[in-house]
């Protein structure tokens, strides 16, 4: 069976049987696309690219929080990020799997969810 009894999974293109495939989104798609004030960048990785934000928040409660709304909104997308979290930061990475690690529309709908889950907080550079 595939992650959330979805059926079973197709082990060559590592997703479940009957599940569509994303569109992989241009970089003047995915920088039209991307929710204002973004704060997210686009970054070129080994497999291909992916859409990265880190959010400073005052505490590690408060960032711990915000990983729980997110993962209320990745779960309703069918959709799950890559995230580090060290004390108040919690860095993020969208990419989609099943489009061969490149950034689809699907990725752009889960930065402006986790953007709203964030409640305002604005991405901070660094680590």
């Amino acid at each position: 069976m595939a992650e959330g009894g979805k059926g079973p999974v197709d082990a060559a293109a590592g997703r479940a049987h009957g599940a569509r495939m994303s569109k992989v989104l241009s970089k003047e798609e995915i920088a039209a696309a991307l929710p204002a004030p973004a704060g997210w960048t686009h970054e070129a990785t080994a497999a291909g690219d992916r859409l990265a934000k880190t959010y400073r928040f005052a505490t590690f409660r408060d960032a711990l929080a915000f990983m729980v709304r997110a993962g209320f909104e990745a779960e309703a997308l069918d959709h799950h990020p890559e995230w580090t979290n060290v004390y108040n930061r919690v860095a993020v990475r969208l990419n989609t799997h099943d489009a061969g690690g490149r950034v689809t529309a699907k990725d752009v709908e889960l930065a402006g969810r986790l953007d709203a889950a964030a409640g305002g907080v604005t991405a901070r550079p660094g680590n």
